[in-house]
């Protein structure tokens, strides 16, 4: 059976949330398909010990204020799973629970949206599928020949899944670093490593700052302006609480990168060689896509070429919540609000046209 919509936004997380908002605004039909079984996105899935990078205020979808956690400056995922399942109530959003999509096509003046439950027809598609169902993990010499325990952020726990163990945290960015102390907290047999020395921002900066940063670099290049390297010249590591803990009492010390992994553990640059239990893989995502294949919109490099959020070779498609890619911070609870406005906005032109 095919159903029939203006909008069809796939994936119910906080930017397939923020498009529902604007597009519900705006008086535009739409459905929101989400595989999750519960409301929350990928908020529902992180390690125990996560928390926000700004406080609650400064982590909220258009419309919505987060509400403070009693006892936190930085929330935790619980928290923020809380608060999108409140924004979709309150908001009345039109989420369908367990849809998976597995491709989208071309059909005359629609888009058809193939999910496991049924096709449905649009005449415009928001992806906001996100990225943490796409982990990266590089393909570092001898990855395939170790035989100990390899996992990536997505399914690290907490350190109670290391008790005993030596464990290898890689990863320079935020969530190797929190991880990294998380486990430093707990006492595990840690080694962490980077490709290049730890970069901490300075500690009063969070995420409110970041934003900021990150919409100063996109006004100054869309301007014709100098870069002047947002984000990445701030530094790579958020100094939240625990981070810093561990920092300050020497407890987070980042080695540089092995050179390969062995059988049974890692060789470092000079050529010694060190048993490891476990290596988490804390290397950052890749947009989940694959539902896209068949537009064929990929250059020679993979990229999708966009203008703002929309596709260029493909007018009524948008893209949302991947970062600076399609919008300063889009990637982030309080940056995806503006790209998700601009986006509704462009649909709506086009649905008048």
């Amino acid at each position: 059976m095919t159903q029939r919509t203006d909008v069809v936004v796939i994936g119910g997380g906080q930017s397939g949330l923020a498009a529902g908002y604007h597009l519900r605004r705006l008086g535009i039909e739409h459905v929101i398909l989400d595989a999750q079984a519960a409301p929350g996105g990928a908020w529902q899935h992180t390690w125990d010990s996560l928390r926000l990078f700004s406080p609650a205020e400064y982590s909220s979808l258009p419309g919505r204020l987060m509400p403070v956690q009693p006892g936190e400056t930085y929330p935790d995922a619980q928290h923020v799973v809380d608060y999108l399942a409140d924004y979709e109530k309150r908001y009345d959003l039109p989420v369908r629970r367990g849809a998976w999509v597995s491709a989208v096509h071309r059909d005359g003046a629609f888009l058809r949206v193939a999910t496991d439950g049924g096709d449905w027809r649009a005449r415009s598609v928001v992806s906001a599928t996100g990225t943490w169902t796409r982990p990266f993990i590089p393909a570092v010499p001898g990855r395939r020949e170790y035989t100990g325990r390899q996992l990536h952020t997505v399914q690290y726990t907490n350190p109670a899944q290391f008790t005993g163990q030596r464990v290898v945290v890689v990863g320079g960015g935020n969530s190797g670093a929190q991880i990294a102390a998380d486990l430093a907290h707990a006492r595990v047999d840690l080694t962490w490593v980077t490709q290049r020395p730890p970069s901490y921002l300075s500690d009063d900066i969070d995420g409110r700052a970041l934003f900021d940063a990150a919409t100063a670099r996109r006004r100054a290049v869309d301007a014709g302006g100098a870069d002047p390297g947002g984000v990445a010249s701030l530094g790579d590591i958020v100094a939240v609480p625990p981070v810093r803990a561990a920092r300050d009492a020497g407890l987070l010390v980042a080695k540089p990168m092995f050179a390969e992994l062995t059988t049974t553990g890692v060789r470092w640059a000079d050529g010694s060689v060190a048993d490891v239990d476990a290596v988490i893989w804390g290397t950052g995502f890749r947009p989940a896509l694959a539902p896209f294949a068949a537009l064929r919109l990929r250059d020679s490099r993979g990229h999708i070429a966009t203008d703002g959020s929309r596709a260029v070779d493909e007018p009524r498609l948008h893209f949302i919540g991947y970062g600076d890619w399609t919008g300063p911070a889009s990637a982030t609870l309080i940056g995806v609000g503006r790209p998700a406005r601009d986006a509704a906005r462009e649909i709506a032109g086009l649905l008048r046209a």
